[in-house]
């Protein structure tokens, strides 16, 4: 067993930047993969759970030269959606240049049984450079046809003191069309989330927690994802066991 680097970013991100465990099937071939418990499933800044418990799981198969493909689900809540899981397919390319830069390059297909209006599909690109992590992920079928591009600034370090991580991320998700809209009847394209992130191994468990928040108000978190607590600065914590 040896370790293996992805950078995508997947749901909560269970790979960002982090080092997972893979069970070699062949001599180019690993099988990377995680189960995990969270206090609720926080996709970009906003909960898809209405901040309720999250199961979630992930089965990745990389290759030597740097392709991988796999799958990620989850259990949802999110008011008038009939969906109660998520199931997003992902492929991809990632390449470390040195121990320090990398890129990673892919495609990922969310959908959400009998919550077909969520359906959508991204491609995205992450460069990671001594800590930082800049990516970009774009969509052209948003709600059907809506363009949508999330970026991100990020910054993580792993060796702090007592084996303790912190992962930093900035984002900005801008819509085409106006898509948030306020007690006034306003409309707003875009919002920004934020997160900072501790984490440590112990007892062969990955445990977390985290801060997340938005800039969306309660009228526009409301109207978007059906609940007025989902967008609000909240604690998320999390523990994962790789294999």
């Amino acid at each position: 067993m040896k370790k293996t680097l992805l950078s995508l970013v997947v749901g909560t991100g269970i790979f960002y930047g982090a080092q997972a465990q893979a069970v070699s099937l062949s001599e180019h071939v690993e099988l990377i993969g995680s189960v995990g418990a969270l206090s609720e499933y926080s996709m970009r800044g906003i909960s898809y759970t209405q901040r309720k418990p999250a199961v979630q799981g992930t089965a990745t198969l990389a290759h030597s030269s740097g392709l991988y493909a796999g799958v990620w689900s989850s259990n949802v809540d999110i008011n008038g959606i009939d969906a109660r899981y998520e199931a997003d397919y992902f492929a991809g390319y990632t390449h470390q240049f040195t121990d320090a830069v990398g890129i990673d390059v892919g495609y990922i297909k969310y959908t959400f049984p009998k919550g077909t209006l969520l359906n959508a599909t991204e491609t995205y690109a992450v460069l990671t450079a001594f800590g930082f992590k800049l990516s970009s992920y774009y969509s052209d079928d948003y709600f059907g046809d809506q363009t949508y591009l999330y970026t991100s600034i990020g910054y993580g370090v792993k060796d702090l003191p007592y084996g303790i991580g912190l992962d930093i991320r900035y984002g900005l998700a801008d819509y085409k069309d106006p898509t948030f809209f306020s007690s006034s009847g306003s409309g707003n394209d875009s919002y920004r989330e934020w997160e900072v992130k501790v984490s440590k191994n112990w007892r062969t468990l990955d445990w977390s927690a985290s801060y997340v928040a938005t800039n969306l108000s309660e009228t526009e978190c409301l109207q978007f994802q059906g609940d007025k607590e989902s967008c609000a600065a909240r604690v998320v914590v999390g523990v994962t066991k790789s294999f």
